[in-house]
């Protein structure tokens, strides 16, 4: 270690702030590496450690017409994997690439400058995929290493060639940084809040789990992901264990393997008619914080009325009431949602069901698992279920179903196999042979059994129940409590909620419990000290909430609340225009000030030497900046001869008051009388 530090100590100044620069931004790209394409994060991380060789071993750099070379064929790969040279994606691709590339053409120390502005531009690009704490920070260490590397850029060597410190340029970065952050905390307070603008950086990649389609045994793979999806709190009461349900896609096309979303394009959707909701009861109230999601459907508590009719209002977004009750956005949700919401436990919906919307609860694919099927029929079939009307009947069939799930040794878990690899009818592999499953496989057995039994049936999937334990007084819903249940319609009670998932696992419904991942390398302090890693996690999360309610949920509302508590008594646009005017002309009349203030010179014998030296100006001598008052008494008597006499003295006083011991310092009164009488 220690020779390596002697070795970095008498590298060449070109080598080591080279590779300090290189260092920088490594740590500039590395939020992106899991957002580019792997070739792009391979082939950045190759040239970045080919400059840091070339760097250390005092190489020559390539020619330029390799660079642009390489330069075509980067644009040709992301051409080739984007179809397009512009837009999100591919933008901040060649822009990674670019800044790699321009590492080897650091000649001059303009190109280190083009360098820096690329690397500035790249952390601000980090926001568009995450504004979590963590990307603030790690944002806010890569724009210190990045001035550090431009303060050190300009750094003189010392005079006897040592190399300026990269400790003293840091500390001059983090004083730079220190002083633009009370800015930088004003412009965000007070600058004006202009959608879609404050809507484009957001995690687009949702994470939920949900889609718009469930292909049979997916499901399992969000159960290793316990990130958070939302988070609720509730102005009075909470609903009961077993009605905590999350309504997300409604899914009642069915091809054999994979159940998907009906058509809801407006065009469509109004043809199948509308399930008509009546709630009833009081209303649960409750404020909602949703993570993005990666579907234009928004998941609310089961039954989600509004006043308003079929549509649901929020800042920037318009969500429209689907036909099977689910609320659907015009485009994926990709920004971090929060709202006030209501929801009734006690409901009824879909009283009466058109010719068309029973057509498509009852489809199934033809010649698909023909043995569960004839299950089916020769159940439905029995006396028991013959005589009774058909509303009573579908019920008696549900329960029937359930029933059959509890007494024939049904498994619950997340590890149950793949199926569909010996046959394609995997309802009947699931239902008649080996029964081991988890939420999706109860769910689609039941609907696709329901059906072949004449009675409409859909699959909702969505989230059910939350953490035991709230955080910071919110309630948390994990990716990993992602659930499927089902649906069957009754004659004159209109669609009953069924989950068969309580039949055999009773405690993942009633308790609300996430997924549980099996044992793995992932999470080895989880398996180690499950109470440690549980406090860890939820004091992490924990924070990150505090930072998203107070920072990245900030919005106009909050600005008007701001501006009404300084005195504004309409606040609107107008007044947050003359509040941002007004802190930016402060802004401007104090940084002047504090300019010219530094400008001067700040020492008694400065401020002294200053007066002197304009003095003597106005009397017709000019001294050097170089010279003492010794030398300006010489200047001074050779130029107004003995009438300078007094003044001259009184510079000699003053020169041995510096530098003889106990010489009295002489009164500057008697030098501005002397020197007074003094004309040019």
């Amino acid at each position: 270690m220690n020779a390596l530090a002697g070795r970095w100590q008498r590298l060449p100044r070109d080598t080591r702030d080279s590779l300090f620069l290189l260092g920088v931004i490594t740590a500039v790209m590395a939020p992106h590496a899991g957002h580019l394409p792997l070739w792009a994060t391979t082939l950045t991380g190759l040239m970045l450690a080919w400059r840091a060789q070339i760097a250390w071993r005092q190489q020559t750099l390539p020619s330029r017409w390799w660079l642009l070379g390489v330069t075509a064929v980067y644009a040709g790969l992301t051409w080739l994997t984007f179809r397009t040279l512009v837009g999100r994606e591919a933008g901040i691709t060649l822009l990674t690439v670019l800044m790699a590339l321009k590492t080897l053409e650091l000649r001059a120390r303009r190109d280190a400058f083009v360098v820096f502005f690329l690397g500035f531009f790249l952390v601000l690009t980090q926001f568009l995929y995450s504004q979590s704490l963590l990307t603030a920070v790690w944002s806010l260490g890569s724009l210190w290493g990045l001035l550090a590397a431009v303060v050190l850029a300009q750094m003189p060597t010392t005079d006897a060639g040592g190399l300026p410190s990269i400790g003293i340029a840091a500390r001059r970065a983090a004083g730079t940084t220190a002083l633009g952050l009370p800015v930088m905390v004003l412009l965000f307070v007070l600058f004006p809040r202009i959608a879609p603008l404050w809507g484009v950086p957001t995690e687009a990649i949702g994470r939920t789990g949900l889609s718009n389609q469930l292909e049979f045994g997916a499901m399992n793979e969000i159960a290793n992901d316990d990130g958070i999806a939302m988070r609720l709190k509730f102005d009075g009461a909470v609903p009961p264990p077993d009605q905590r349900y999350f309504r997300g896609p409604v899914l009642t096309r069915f091809d054999g393997k994979t159940w998907r979303a009906p058509d809801t394009r407006p065009g469509q959707s109004w043809l199948r008619g509308r399930d008509d909701l009546e709630t009833l009861g009081p209303a649960l109230r409750y404020e909602l914080t949703l993570e993005p999601l990666r579907i234009p459907v928004l998941p609310l508590l089961e039954m989600s009325p509004n006043d308003a009719g079929n549509e649901l209002q929020l800042p920037d977004l318009t969500l429209v009431r689907g036909p099977e009750l689910q609320w659907l956005a015009p485009r994926p949700i990709t920004e971090r949602l929060r709202l006030k919401a209501e929801a009734h436990v006690r409901w009824s919906a879909g009283l009466r069901l058109n010719r068309l919307q029973r057509t498509i609860n009852l489809e199934l694919p033809a010649g698909g698992n023909p043995r569960s099927l004839a299950w089916a029929r020769e159940l439905a079939a029995e006396p028991r279920f013959a005589q009774l009307e058909p509303g009573p009947r579908a019920e008696a069939l549900a329960e029937a179903l359930l029933a059959h799930v509890r007494a024939n040794d049904f498994l619950y878990t997340l590890s149950p196999g793949r199926y569909g690899e010996q046959s394609p009818h995997v309802i009947d592999e699931f239902w008649l042979d080996r029964r081991l499953g988890f939420c999706e496989h109860f769910a689609s057995a039941f609907v696709v059994l329901m059906r072949a039994m004449g009675v409409p049936a859909r699959i909702i999937t969505g989230f059910q129940g939350w953490d035991a334990e709230p955080q910071d007084g919110y309630l948390v819903v994990r990716n990993a409590n992602a659930h499927a249940w089902a649906e069957f319609w009754v004659d004159g009670k209109g669609w009953q909620r069924s989950d068969p998932t309580a039949a055999v696992a009773p405690n993942r419904v009633i308790q609300g419990l996430a997924l549980q991942p099996q044992p793995g390398a992932y999470n080895v302090l989880g398996q180690l000290n499950p109470t440690l890693w549980r406090a860890l996690r939820n004091g992490w999360e924990t924070v990150n909430n505090r930072w998203q309610q107070l920072v990245l949920n900030y919005s106009r509302e909050n600005q008007f609340d701001l501006l009404k508590k300084v005195g504004f008594e309409r606040p609107d646009w107008a007044a947050l225009g003359q509040a941002l005017a007004g802190v930016i002309f402060v802004l401007a009349v104090a940084a002047s000030a504090w300019i010219r203030w530094s400008s001067r010179p700040h020492d008694a014998w400065s401020r002294q030497r200053a007066r002197i030296v304009a003095r003597l100006a106005r009397a017709g001598v000019t001294v050097g900046t170089h010279e003492g008052p010794a030398a300006w008494a010489r200047a001074l008597r050779q130029r107004h001869g003995q009438k300078a006499e007094p003044a001259a003295q009184w510079l000699e006083r003053l020169e041995r008051s510096r530098y003889a011991a106990g010489a009295a310092v002489p009164h500057w009164r008697e030098f501005h009388r002397a020197a007074r009488l003094l004309k040019p």
